[in-house]
């Protein structure tokens, strides 16, 4: 599978346009919970707006959804979920918050002004790129470790949550397109004496 782009924290941008306040806001979600979550909260934090209008999609399930918040037909939602779409972002709530100033812009205006202030919000945050893992955890003596913790450095395969008792216990995280390869090589290189067990995918 591709990997995907997505934000790393809540990034917010604003710009005035014709007397009206556009707020762009950007929340990393994972769940239609969180995006209600953040919606409430973005209503509280701007209240009195005229329009929340939003976009969003959920990797999981390939979820997307836009709203125009009273605002025309396609002039609000759909720009913004189309700066989503263009830059490859998933698991991103992404709210225009409208004050209005007294002036109409017409549609070909609104649709400008939400599409612009969705974008600057990606220009000013931290994007990451998430990319697909099989994870497994290992157990494993002590004798193993150093060289098993260079090797899996020198190809970064990352490892994560370790833990030293008895036996030495940790997570390791690869590519999921080197998965063969790696069964393969600790087959090989442990001489079958590291057991391991498949904890499945996970984005990173």
């Amino acid at each position: 599978m591709e990997g995907f782009y997505t934000l790393s924290q809540k990034t917010i941008s604003e710009q005035t346009i014709d007397k009206s306040r556009f707020i762009g806001i950007g929340t990393p979600v994972h769940s239609l919970e969180q995006i209600n979550q953040a919606m409430e909260g973005i209503r509280q934090d701007y209240p009195n707006a005229r329009h929340y209008v939003y976009a969003y999609r959920l990797h999981e399930g390939n979820l997307e959804k836009a709203s125009d918040d009273g605002e025309p037909q396609g002039t609000g939602g759909r720009p913004v979920l189309d700066i989503l779409k263009h830059q490859n972002l998933w698991n991103v709530l992404l709210v225009v918050v409208r004050y209005f100033g007294g002036v109409l812009l017409g549609t070909g205006g609104l649709t400008r002004a939400y599409g612009s202030t969705a974008k600057q919000v990606f220009e000013g945050g931290q994007l990451v790129q998430l990319t697909l893992f099989h994870q497994y955890q290992l157990s494993l003596s002590y004798e193993w470790y150093s060289s098993l913790k260079y090797q899996f450095e020198q190809r970064n395969w990352r490892i994560r949550d370790e833990e030293f008792l008895e036996l030495i216990h940790f997570i390791i995280s690869v590519p999921e397109n080197q998965t063969d390869l790696f069964l393969k090589w600790l087959a090989d290189f442990t001489r079958n004496q590291v057991k391991y067990e498949d904890k499945g995918l996970v984005w990173e």
